[in-house]
C-alpha cells in the first residue's frame, strides 16, 4: 500500500468521512482511499444502542478517543471530558442516535456570514437525500436515503411522562422536531435500523453508507491507520503520511486530500502539517507551510447541565439486583426482535424551548434520559433514576484547539472556554430553572423519589454554584476550520482550504456557527453536499 496513488484520499472515517467516501466512490471512474485510526465499527457495543454505556465513559478507550479539555475557569477549574468516536462511523458509533437537523434559521445565518450556497433552501435537499425516514417522505423528509431514521420502538413510561410534564408547564407536544416547527416537547426519532433484518440496531454513518459498499473495487478503506501529516508539492496537497503498526506509510492523491477528522482532529492535522499561525507552529517545532491564522480558532460547543432524580421505578437503566437480572433478559430480547431497553437511545425524550417567548427560535434544548446520568456515566449511583440535560443552543463563548507538540500521537489541547461569557452562564441558569419546573410537574410525581444534587436548593446563587461544579459538554464541538470568505476563515464555501490547492475540510469543523441541535445529521449533510461540489469540480 505504501506509495499507492488514488484520486481522493480522505483522512478520517467518521460521520462525514464515511458518507463522503461512499458517495465519491459511486463513480466507478474515480478511486478513493479512506484512512481511519480506529476499527471497522461493526462490534456489538456499537450495534447495540445501549452499548453507549460501555463506550461513552472512556474506560479502556473502547471506540473512543476520550479526550479532556484544559482546566476551565468557568467550571471552577475542572477539566471537561470530550468523548469522540474512534471507529468507522466516528461519533455516530458512540452517540445517542438522535436525529436532529437544527433550526432552518441556523443555516440562513451561515449564508449571512458569507457562506453562499449554505442557506436552508440549499441544504434541505441534502438532508432529504441522506434520510430514510420510517414515517415516509414529504417536502421536509426523505424516505429513500441510506441513513435509517426510526421511531423508538419501546420508550420508557417515564419518558412519555416527561412529555406530559412539559405540556403541564405550557410546552406543547411536538411530534417532529425536524418538521415545520422545532419548538415543543416529544420523543426523539433516532438513527436506528428499521427493516433489513436489523431492527433495533444502531445505524451509524458507517453502517448506513460505508459498510454496504466496502467491496467496491475503486474504494480502499484502511483502518487502524493514523494520518500524521499532509504531504505537499509546493502549495498543493498531494497525499498523506500515515502510521500503522509502527510503520510509516505514504498514500498519494492525484486530485485531492480531504480532511474529515472533526472539530478536534482536522485542525490538529492541519497544524501538524504546517498550516496555521506560523509563529505558534514554530514554537511547537513544526515548520510552517502556509500561514493561516484562523486554523484552530472559533471552537464552539453546547454547554450542558444535568438534573438527576432517584426513582423506585425499575423500568429504567439502574444498578441493583432487579436491574441486573432485567438487563440480561433485555439483551436476549434485543437479539431476538430488536426491541426493549437495549434498543433505547437512553435520551428518549426531549424539548426545544425558548427562555423568552419573544425569541424567534428556541435557545435551549432538553434531553430526557431514562437513567441517572452523572459525569458522562463515569460516576455511578446504586439504584434507579432518570435525568434531564439542558444545554445552551447558541453559546457566545469561543475556544480553540492547539497542539501539545509536534508528536501526531499526542492528544490535541482543547479549550472550549465554557461559561467564559456571562451570557451563557445566565442562559444556562434560566434553563436549569425551567427544567426543574418541568421535572416537578404532576406527570412525573409518581416516578420521583428525590432530587440527587439540588434537593432543598432554592437560591439562584447556590444553583449557579452547582452548575459551575457539574456542567460540561453535550458532545457537539464545531467551528475550528471555519467556512467563509473573510481573512479569519479556513475554508471557502466550497470547503477548499484557503491558499492551498487540492485540500478540503469536510466535517463539523467547517461550521461557522453552532446549529441549534445535535450535530450528527448536519455533519452528514455537509458530506452529502461536499460530494456534489467535488464531483462538479472534477467534471468542470
Amino acid at each position: 500500500m505504501d506509495g499507492t496513488e488514488f484520486d481522493y484520499v480522505i483522512a478520517g472515517g467518521g460521520s462525514a468521512g464515511s458518507a463522503l467516501a461512499a458517495r465519491l466512490s459511486e463513480d466507478p471512474d474515480v478511486t478513493v482511499c479512506l484512512v481511519e485510526a480506529g476499527g471497522e465499527g461493526r462490534d456489538i457495543l456499537i450495534r447495540a444502542p445501549l452499548g453507549i454505556v460501555a463506550m461513552l465513559p472512556g474506560y479502556g478507550r473502547i471506540n473512543n478517543w476520550a479526550y479532556e479539555t484544559v482546566p476551565q475557569p468557568g467550571l471552577n477549574g475542572r477539566k471537561g471530558y470530550q468523548p469522540r468516536g474512534r471507529a468507522l462511523g466516528g461519533s455516530s458509533a458512540i452517540n445517542a442516535m438522535l436525529y436532529i437537523r437544527g433550526h432552518p434559521g441556523d443555516y440562513d445565518d451561515w449564508a449571512a456570514q458569507g457562506c453562499a450556497g449554505w442557506a436552508w433552501k440549499d441544504v434541505l435537499p441534502y438532508f432529504r437525500r441522506s434520510e430514510g425516514n420510517e414515517r415516509g417522505g414529504d417536502a421536509l423528509h426523505g424516505d429513500a436515503g441510506p441513513l435509517h431514521v426510526s421511531e423508538q420502538n419501546t420508550p420508557r413510561a417515564v419518558s412519555k411522562a416527561f412529555v406530559e410534564a412539559c405540556a403541564q408547564t405550557q410546552i406543547r407536544e411536538n411530534p417532529d422536531f425536524n418538521g415545520p416547527e422545532q419548538e415543543g416537547a416529544g420523543l426523539y426519532q433516532v438513527t436506528q435500523f428499521h427493516g433489513e433484518g436489523r431492527e433495533g440496531e444502531r445505524c451509524s454513518a458507517a453502517a448506513a453508507y460505508l459498510h454496504p459498499v466496502m467491496k467496491r473495487r475503486n474504494l480502499t478503506v484502511l483502518t487502524k491507520m493514523l494520518a500524521t501529516k499532509i504531504l505537499f508539492r509546493g502549495r498543493r496537497a498531494v497525499g498523506l503520511s500515515c502510521l500503522r503498526g509502527g510503520r510509516e506509510l505514504t498514500i498519494k492523491a492525484r486530485r485531492e486530500v480531504i480532511l474529515c477528522g472533526g472539530a478536534f482532529n482536522s485542525p490538529q492535522l492541519l497544524l501538524l502539517s504546517g498550516i496555521g499561525p506560523a509563529a505558534e507552529l514554530k514554537d511547537k517545532g513544526v515548520e510552517p507551510v502556509h500561514d493561516l491564522p484562523g486554523v484552530r480558532k472559533n471552537l464552539q460547543d453546547h454547554i450542558d447541565f444535568i438534573l438527576s432524580y432517584k426513582t423506585r421505578d425499575t423500568d429504567v437503566l439502574g444498578i441493583g439486583p432487579v436491574g441486573t437480572a432485567k438487563l440480561m433478559r433485555e439483551m436476549f430480547r434485543w437479539r431476538r426482535d430488536g426491541t426493549g431497553l437495549v434498543a433505547s437511545p437512553g435520551a428518549e425524550g426531549g424539548a426545544f424551548i425558548k427562555s423568552d417567548p419573544a425569541l424567534q427560535r428556541p435557545d435551549l434544548q432538553l434531553h430526557f434520559v431514562a437513567a441517572l446520568v452523572d459525569d458522562h456515566s463515569r460516576k455511578l449511583h446504586l439504584g434507579y433514576g432518570y435525568s434531564c440535560h439542558v444545554c445552551v443552543l447558541r453559546p457566545h463563548a469561543r475556544g480553540e484547539v492547539t497542539l501539545q507538540s509536534a508528536d501526531p500521537a499526542a492528544a490535541p489541547v482543547i479549550d472550549p472556554r465554557f461559561l467564559s461569557d456571562e451570557r451563557d452562564a445566565d442562559l444556562l441558569l434560566k434553563g436549569a430553572k425551567i427544567t426543574r419546573r418541568i421535572m416537578d410537574a404532576p406527570a412525573l410525581a409518581r416516578f420521583r423519589q428525590k432530587e440527587v444534587y439540588l434537593d432543598g436548593v432554592t437560591d439562584d446563587a447556590e444553583l449557579m454554584r452547582h452548575i459551575r461544579q457539574r456542567a460540561d459538554t453535550v458532545y457537539h464541538p464545531v467551528g475550528t476550520c471555519r467556512m467563509g470568505t473573510d481573512d479569519r476563515t479556513v475554508v471557502d464555501p466550497q470547503l477548499r482550504v484557503r491558499g492551498i490547492g487540492g485540500l478540503r475540510v469536510v466535517d463539523a469543523s467547517v461550521m461557522p456557527s453552532l446549529i441549534g441541535g445535535n450535530t450528527n445529521a448536519p455533519t452528514i449533510m455537509i458530506a452529502e453536499k461536499a460530494a456534489d461540489m467535488i464531483a462538479a469540480a472534477r467534471n468542470s
